[in-house]
């Protein structure tokens, strides 16, 4: 890509769209079409002399190394708690100049961007780069309130205004819709403003929303729209992208309320993910079963088998791609190809992450590991270091609206260091908040500033331990939770296996810790 046409130094590349999505659909991310890296996470930077960084995670390590040409792309690996953002300016000279699609970076990011390069007399230039959406939307379904918890009124109502909202999850939410049509996301793109007398949902696929709770235009007609209000709108400078906040005239920067709104399910939602999560565990037990009771199975054949299952008991369809990696494949945490050719013998470990939307439209997640056959003495041992670490976070001294999740990140860490196993790392964070979207913030356990976020009642989160090695296989275990009177509480109540854990391992609390959950 020419450089020179947008008289830039620097470019930068995402993986997201202009709704700012962590799953934005492939063929809208930019990042993958530059690098080969088909992660859902991870930016890339274009130099005017050709050099491309791509910046991953721990979680995408392995996986960018194995996708891209390195003689053309140069990954640069997060550790934990290093910010993506700090990295790039590194890399970026002094009196340059970084381009940056204003459809695709928040405005928060991007003046965060701006504050840095200042520092060493460089700037930011905001793109108009326009791109098609490619959206293969069905037919929006209103989900009942006995579902929700409260109406679209009733949600409206809590909200000061007028407001303008672009997060596809917080839209979704607020207007109780989802879109069952396709794997992997349920919410409706677009954008909302909610006035003092009525409420618009700009929408790239208007003909598929009906309703009589707020008026419904194409897309299109946004910009003018918003253009044309003089007065004080409320906008979240995280969630909104930079060319949609260029275009409020006079914007009243505040944390976005209905985020804050959605983090804390009501007793209806609990209620209903209670069920959910007993459908999930369903599913994934019958998988376990086919595992074990299989021979010359693949890891394609078991992702088949874990999604027929999922619809035999009731899913509308999977809140994301289901993981099922076959010994090293299994140190990936996010490994995503379950290969046919991939098959599964005595010995072996299987590691499933996986979950399903229901009729409310709310994520479910979790994962197990499985061995088929008689497991190793190493894989028993990073199993129950696992174990350990999931029953010490899960039991951590919980004081509502006060204890933050870094908290219980430090202690799983603090296990895993005090029980280490040569060559495995606990390489990601240990958890995150569930809702509309499989990944939702807040809350948030890790060692990242958005898990100082204070833990409240009825928020819930994962907590998903792992230790991983390239050259053996990785564990992670993981549940679901929610707080409920100063306690975490499991949604998931999916077996823990019991010929995978050395009860030598475990000290006596621990298997009183235990004896809360299935182990067979």
């Amino acid at each position: 890509m020419d450089l020179a046409k947008f008289n830039v130094d620097y470019l930068l590349v995402n993986t997201t769209n202009q709704f700012l999505l962590e799953y934005a659909p492939i063929e809208e991310n930019a990042c993958h079409k530059l690098t080969g890296f088909t992660g859902d996470t991870g930016d890339s930077l274009l130099t005017a002399d050709g050099e491309i960084f791509l910046f991953v995670d721990g979680r995408y390590h392995t996986q960018a190394d194995n996708e891209v040409d390195h003689n053309k792309v140069q990954v640069v690996k997060l550790a934990i708690g290093q910010r993506q953002d700090d990295e790039i300016i590194a890399r970026i000279k002094p009196h340059t100049t970084l381009g940056i699609d204003s459809r695709k970076v928040s405005q928060a990011r991007y003046e965060y961007f701006k504050t840095l390069l200042k520092e060493i007399h460089s700037e930011v230039k905001l793109l108009d780069i326009k791109s098609e959406i490619k959206s293969k939307a069905g037919d929006a379904v209103e989900i009942p309130t006995e579902l929700t918890g409260a109406s679209f009124e009733e949600k409206v109502a809590k909200i000061h205004k007028p407001a303008l909202f672009t997060n596809s999850e917080e839209i979704s939410y607020l207007c109780n819709l989802r879109d069952f049509s396709q794997n992997f996301a349920v919410k409706i793109d677009g954008k909302l403003f909610v006035g003092n007398d009525k409420s618009v949902l700009f929408s790239p696929n208007p003909d598929k929303i009906k309703t009589d709770k707020f008026e419904v235009r194409p897309l299109a007609d946004f910009d003018e729209f918003i253009k044309g209000i003089n007065e004080e709108i409320i906008v979240d400078k995280s969630t909104i992208n930079a060319h949609d906040y260029a275009l409020v005239n006079n914007p009243k920067a505040e944390n976005s309320e209905v985020k804050q709104m959605k983090a804390v399910k009501n007793d209806a939602e609990i209620k209903h993910l209670k069920h959910c999560f007993e459908m999930t565990d369903k599913a994934l037990l019958a998988t376990r079963d086919y595992i074990y009771n299989n021979d010359n199975i693949s890891e394609l054949d078991i992702d088949n088998e874990l999604t027929k299952n999922f619809m035999k008991f009731g899913a509308k369809s999977l809140s994301f791609k289901s993981i099922v990696a076959r010994n090293q494949n299994a140190a990936l945490a996010h490994y995503m190809k379950s290969s046919k050719d991939e098959i599964v013998k005595d010995g072996d470990l299987v590691l499933i992450d996986c979950g399903a939307y229901y009729e409310g439209g709310l994520a479910t997640d979790c994962t197990r590991v499985f061995v088929k056959g008689k497991p190793s003495e190493l894989q028993r041992k990073v199993y129950t270091t696992v174990l350990k670490m999931f029953l010490n976070a899960y039991n951590y001294k919980m004081v509502e609206g006060f204890t933050q999740g870094f908290e219980i990140d430090n202690l799983a860490r603090v296990i895993a260091v005090q029980n280490e196993i040569k060559g495995f790392e606990f390489s990601h964070g240990l958890g995150h908040g569930i809702g509309v979207c499989v990944h939702e913030a807040p809350p948030n356990l890790s060692k990242n500033n958005i898990a100082r976020t204070p833990i409240k009642n009825h928020m819930c989160f994962t907590i998903e331990p792992g230790l991983y090695n390239d050259e053996y296989f990785g564990v992670r275990l993981e549940n679901s939770c929610y707080l409920e009177d100063e306690a975490i509480k499991s949604f998931s109540d999916m077996c823990y296996e019991e010929k995978l854990i050395d009860y030598s391992l475990l000290n006596e609390d621990e298997k009183d810790m235990l004896k809360e959950f299935k182990v067979k």
